[in-house]
């Protein structure tokens, strides 16, 4: 436990204390591959197409009413295991949904929270590709537009970002449609854990990022739909 207590340490965002856990190289570039290869081997009914993005959804699909839970394959059950030997869930709350986003290059997602769906850690492997992730002050019009715009973080690809207690539910994030990211120091608050080191006003291009985001959802069911 105290080996995981320094991890933490090292890894936590300073400037947002408490809130946000960021650790580079997370998994190693062979298991990248691999994870890439295997969604892009998945049949494609599995995927969920967005106006904006697709997705798909391993473990049952979350609802109010509870999630059907359904068995997560070896190759990411893998990865939960991994994720959960961090100690950051507790053990009677460990991962048990993992949603896969794809977001080529122009794609990002609104300003939102995760919500009441989830136990509220929300973990996130970046494969493929970075992006810069960016967060807002929760008020009470959620509109978009007035929101107040705080900070970001740069996920590089192959890290984990853990995201927790206040962040979670006084925060919304985002990720912006656009191609490009330019580096801000005054705006990125993970620069000085990030793997690689960047210049301030540095331009990076974005590729095409699968994200790994992994959960534990509380209310579940072990029903079978009965289908006819």
């Amino acid at each position: 436990m105290e080996e995981h207590k320094n991890i933490f340490c090292k890894y936590m965002i300073s400037e947002i204390p408490n809130l946000a856990i960021y650790i580079p190289n997370f998994i190693t570039q062979e298991e990248e591959v691999e994870i890439i290869k295997c969604i892009n081997s998945v049949p494609l009914p599995k995927w969920t197409q967005l106006s904006h993005r697709r997705l798909q959804n391993w473990g049952g699909i979350p609802h109010p009413k509870g999630m059907i839970a359904e068995d997560i394959p070896i190759w990411l059950q893998k990865y939960i295991d991994k994720v959960s030997s961090c100690n950051i869930f507790e053990k009677n709350k460990l991962p048990n949904h993992i949603l896969i986003n794809e977001y080529l290059s122009g794609q990002g997602i609104m300003a939102h929270s995760d919500g009441p769906l989830f136990h509220p850690i929300v973990t996130t492997i970046s494969c493929g590709s970075h992006t810069l992730l960016d967060f807002y002050k929760r008020i009470n019009n959620i509109e978009q537009h007035q929101l107040n715009f705080e900070f970001s973080l740069l996920l590089e690809r192959r890290s984990l970002f853990i995201l927790q207690e206040e962040l979670y539910h006084n925060y919304l994030h985002s990720i912006a449609e656009r191609d490009t990211d330019v580096i801000s120091k005054s705006v990125i608050k993970n620069l000085d854990i990030c793997g690689e080191k960047f210049l301030d006003g540095e331009t990076l291009k974005r590729g095409i990022r699968l994200s790994l985001t992994i959960r534990h959802v509380p209310k579940t069911s072990k029903l079978k739909l009965k289908i006819g």
